[in-house]
């Protein structure tokens, strides 16, 4: 058997979505399984991103999330030889883990032939990767909304982004690990910047639903996590980026992608200005950067047998 994966990457947190919006993106990891074993033994060949971090099979997060589902299932899980050509930069904010976790899962229900409902694989997605706003639409594309509460996962995938808006993704040359970031979130908020965020991620479903794209700049303005995490930005980047960008003529919506330190932006149109100008302060905060243009991609892991 031999099974290729294509996985896209994604942006989530999107704004005031905290741990639940995300949306899948038109750039890929490919997964290719090459050979299966009867025993549990596994070698791993990556090309592209990560192709010095990751070609340890034991640390590998495929293969992990492989075991980790084989486990959750009560299966003997067998071994097999992948090749990973990963386009998806690490530990920026673009969903590099996820699309491992999603791999690895999928894989474990494809060997072990358990023929898993999309509900039950992504349960076990977000039970490993502990938060769902990046497995859901990994895993289904599109843009989504879930609910974790650390057992029951509810989602609901919402239309993907009409043709004219893109979403420009620009990549400084610094990493942001997932745990810094949670780090230096508050462990309480004010009321009323709770009430704030209710009601902006509501318009933002809202706006998304309707195809009311002139709200949806609004709807991601936050004051949960954002002003927190652009704190790890060199700098005052963060903070000028979210001001200035959101600003911009040609900024339908911006946002810190994930942990960051990834910036987003959904432009309608020609993406060339704005992505200048989002290049142009990393580079006014010493940061190196280069940038995507990509659409939200309607379709989420595909699989080829």
């Amino acid at each position: 058997m031999r099974i290729v994966l294509k996985v896209p990457a994604t942006t989530a947190n999107l704004g005031s979505g905290f741990d639940t919006l995300g949306m899948a993106l038109s750039l890929y990891n490919i997964f290719t399984v090459k050979e299966i074993f009867d025993e549990a033994k596994f070698s791993c060949e990556v090309i592209g991103e990560g192709m010095d971090e990751l070609r340890d099979s034991d640390s590998n997060m495929i293969v992990k999330s492989y075991k980790r589902a084989c486990e959750e299932w009560r299966v003997k899980p067998k071994g097999f030889a992948l090749e990973s050509c990963n386009a998806v930069p690490l530990n920026r904010g673009l969903g590099s883990s996820s699309t491992a976790v999603v791999a690895g899962v999928v894989l474990a229900n494809l060997i072990c032939e358990l023929n898993k409902p999309e509900a039950e694989l992504l349960r076990v997605m977000t039970l490993i990767e502990g938060h769902p706003d990046n497995v859901v639409p990994c895993f289904i594309g599109g843009m989504t909304v879930s609910c974790w509460d650390g057992e029951n996962l509810r989602y609901v995938r919402l239309p993907a982004l009409p043709e004219n808006l893109n979403v420009i993704a620009a990549v400084p040359d610094f990493q942001v690990h997932t745990e810094d970031a949670r780090k230096i979130l508050p462990e309480s908020v004010p009321f009323r910047d709770a009430v704030f965020n209710v009601s902006h991620a509501s318009i933002l479903c809202a706006a998304w639903a309707m195809g009311r794209w002139d709200l949806l700049r609004v709807g991601m303005e936050d004051r949960l996590h954002q002003p927190h995490r652009a704190k790890l930005f060199p700098g005052e980047t963060g903070e000028k980026f979210l001001r200035e960008i959101a600003a911009h003529p040609d900024c339908v919506a911006t946002a810190i992608s994930g942990s960051g330190p990834t910036m987003i932006a959904i432009v309608h149109g020609k993406a060339g200005k704005l992505a200048s100008a989002m290049c142009k302060i990393f580079t006014e905060g010493n940061a190196a950067s280069h940038f995507f243009v990509l659409n939200c991609a309607p379709m989420g892991t595909v699989i080829d047998i």
